[in-house]
């Protein structure tokens, strides 16, 4: 007998199981590195749904970008009603990789004010 699988558990890498490769991808994009210093900004352990971000892409585009961060390791992502929120795992990403997200954070305000056109972050 199989058992169904909730479709409201989310699978997320343990800390442990968190790689370099997939977490500079997910942070590679202009519209993830958007969401993550949107998080950034919220504060530690602030969870968003998927609608505050006002996002220049399509609904189903932004799922795209939100399983790719959840599956790299960036953000974890519950349910709370029909709300699916996400946060920011910096802890866990501080602690594999330290001074990586706040390098990339840094980095990407500095190219904004640079070009005057980059990744909107907020």
């Amino acid at each position: 007998m199989t058992t169904a699988t909730s479709p409201r558990v989310l699978e997320h890498p343990a800390r442990e199981d968190i790689r370099l490769g997939p977490v500079l991808h997910a942070l590679s994009d202009p519209v993830r590195l958007r969401i993550v210093c949107a998080m950034a900004r919220g504060g530690t352990g602030e969870a968003f749904s998927c609608s505050y971000f006002a996002l220049p892409v399509t609904k189903s585009t932004s799922t795209h970008h939100f399983r790719v961060l959840r599956e790299s390791g960036v953000v974890r992502q519950t349910y709370q009603g029909t709300a699916k929120l996400n946060s920011l795992r910096r802890a866990d990403l501080d602690a594999l990789f330290p001074g990586l997200l706040d390098s990339v954070l840094e980095a990407a305000t500095a190219q904004a004010h640079r070009l005057g056109d980059g990744p909107r972050l907020d």
